[in-house]
């Protein structure tokens, strides 16, 4: 059983757990519309969604201490499209205040970014104000990805579609994906390659919004991956592993026009 495997295998122990200590119908939806994911990121040459992480399998311990509103604050400053937060706790040390935490601190759209497996998980994205949910496509069969991706949006949030090849990619494509991100990380073995989302950017259709991830670490990476066709970029560990996050967010963006 590889890394992915084990994490969502855990995934699916955890939320059946949730699911009877904390009922769908106890979660308290908000009264406002999400944030438009899609338009934010659009509305810059390219859209940055900076990532709150406090550790993951791969890395370890990223940053210490670790204070998510002060660090999504300074992703805005710095420039910041959107906020990714991790939700799972075991593997990457995440969770609902942390996403809680930074929703009452910035205005910005945030992506609920968890290993989705169950509708459960969708319904408590809503109630916690995202704009944007991930759907990893290898984790996920065709009418699960179908049927996850339809209820995130008529929820009037955005499904990012993740996918890391070929196949994956043509199963994004099929079910009319709107945003799609190309991870550039194999979660299988960690390893990163911009080299993934030079090969799967063409096959995009023109409408589709595109955001590259992981393994961008200079503005020199930023700006290849906008001539490739990339829309917007999701940075993490590159940033949190900075002084300021805030200003390293800025630098990765400074030579994108």
């Amino acid at each position: 059983m590889n890394i992915l495997e084990q994490i969502v295998a855990d995934k699916r122990v955890e939320i059946a757990s949730l699911k009877k200590t904390v009922p769908e119908s106890s979660l308290a939806l908000p009264d406002e519309a999400s944030r438009d994911f899609v338009t934010a990121l659009r509305a810059q040459p390219l859209g940055l969604i900076a990532e709150v992480k406090r550790k993951s399998p791969s890395a370890g311990v990223i940053r210490e201490p670790f204070n998510p509103a002060a660090i999504a604050s300074a992703y805005a400053a710095g420039g910041a499209a959107a906020i990714s937060c991790l939700m799972d706790q075991p593997y990457f040390g995440g969770g609902t205040e942390d996403f809680r935490s930074v929703r009452a601190t910035v205005s910005l759209p945030m992506l609920y970014k968890e290993f989705i497996i169950d509708l459960w998980q969708i319904t408590h994205a809503q109630s916690l104000g995202a704009s944007g949910v991930l759907l990893i496509a290898s984790v996920l069969r065709d009418e699960e990805l179908y049927q996850f991706s339809e209820e995130i949006m008529k929820r009037g949030m955005t499904p990012l579609i993740e996918v890391h090849d070929k196949v994956e990619m043509e199963r994004a494509i099929g079910i009319g994906a709107v945003c799609i991100g190309i991870n550039n990380r194999n979660l299988k073995t960690f390893e990163t390659s911009l080299e993934i989302t030079a090969k799967l950017a063409p096959m995009a259709p023109a409408e589709t919004t595109l955001v590259s991830e992981s393994g961008i670490r200079t503005a020199e990476d930023a700006v290849m991956l906008r001539e490739m066709g990339v829309h917007a970029i999701l940075v993490g560990e590159h940033l949190l592993r900075e002084p300021c996050p805030g200003e390293a967010a800025n630098k990765l963006l400074s030579k994108v026009s």
